[in-house]
């Protein structure tokens, strides 16, 4: 599938949902490219996996804001490849830097930086101790095994509306909740 493919099929999926994320923050190494970049050279050519610039371009298009978080201890390099790629405007903020948090302070950064609140978020990750760590903040977190693709796409969506749904019951029961025991102490409102 090319990359007008993918972006079209994207876009379908993301039409799908009523319920879209404000912001997509996505790792680097084995999630939007197949390999470690500390392990290359700036010189070398880098390469995306093959549905993550059609996935990129789709949910820019719709007007999602896009972001970066990744542990890489070289970010000369991944901002390098980030650049020769050619997506680097496609981002709202980048947090590239070696930590032993697994993100959670990207995430706060990405949260300063943006304004966006952790719930309002969603993640994609090949590591599960960041998917873990990151769920445990408010975000919703999905593993991929062989990088972003169109089906860790759908569930990224479908996820995320499934717990944006369960925060909105959770407010409806909530403000029953106060209302009913509000009127029960005969206290009037």
């Amino acid at each position: 599938m090319d990359d007008e493919s993918v972006k079209a099929e994207a876009l379908q999926i993301i039409g799908m949902f009523q319920v879209l994320p404000r912001l997509v923050v996505f790792d680097l190494d084995y999630t939007l490219w197949p390999f470690y970049c500390d392990c290359l050279s700036k010189r070398e050519q880098p390469s995306l996996f093959p549905h993550a610039n059609g996935i990129l371009y789709a949910l820019k298009d719709k007007g999602i804001d896009l972001a970066i978080a990744s542990r890489s201890p070289t970010s000369d390099i991944a901002n390098t490849f980030i650049d020769k790629l050619g997506i680097k405007s496609l981002f709202v903020t980048q947090e590239i830097f070696a930590s032993w948090t697994h993100k959670t302070d990207h995430f706060q950064r990405i949260h300063s930086s943006t304004g966006v609140p952790f719930p309002s978020m969603l993640f994609f990750d090949d590591e599960d101790r960041n998917i873990v760590t990151v769920s445990k903040m408010g975000v919703t977190s999905i593993l991929v095994d062989n990088g972003v693709n169109l089906e860790a796409l759908r569930q990224g969506l479908t996820t995320y509306a499934h717990n944006v749904n369960k925060i909105e019951d959770n407010k409806k029961k909530w403000t029953n909740y106060t209302q009913n025991s509000t009127s029960e102490d005969g206290v009037k409102e």
